[in-house]
């Protein structure tokens, strides 16, 4: 691989991060997602830590750093989460500096409404607008530059 100007070593401990909202995939499809890999052989970076704050631990931006994949899990409540869009940014980051792998699916959300912040996902996303209103612009753009991504739309994969 073509050295990159981090000075990061990548070290895949991971094949694969899975960046979710736990309350809306975490008991169905992320949970069986996460089993189909392990099945196969894949290792798999899982967060079942429930504590959650406002910035996302080292030892979550190491797991992402580690893997050679990422498949982001778009749900309603994924944007209203800003420890999910923090995961996002460096995920993306990854995908610029090392060449990680990067897959959305969009769980029950419209792939266009991610891509624009519109419907749902905005209701979701507005809620952190007074809280964040410094970041929201670089969520903005991060959460476009995924959903033009090539992934997985759940109302089309049955």
């Amino acid at each position: 691989m073509a050295s990159s100007s981090s000075s990061h070593p990548r070290n895949n401990k991971y094949d694969v991060f899975l960046s979710f909202k736990g309350e809306d995939t975490r008991d169905n499809f992320t949970s069986h997602l996460y089993s189909a890999l392990s099945q196969k052989g894949i290792e798999t970076f899982i967060d079942n830590d429930l504590k959650r704050g406002d910035e996302i631990s080292q030892s979550l931006v190491d797991a992402i750093e580690a893997s050679s994949i990422s498949i982001i899990i778009f749900s309603e409540s994924y944007a209203s989460s800003s420890w999910c869009l923090d995961e996002l940014l460096r995920i993306l980051e990854c995908k610029t500096n090392y060449g990680q792998i990067v897959i959305p699916v969009f769980y029950r959300v419209d792939p266009s409404h991610v891509r624009k912040q519109s419907g749902n996902f905005e209701d979701s996303f507005s809620k952190l607008e007074e809280q964040f209103p410094d970041r929201m612009q670089t969520w903005r753009i991060a959460l476009t530059e995924a959903a033009n991504l090539s992934g997985f739309d759940s109302h089309v994969i049955r």
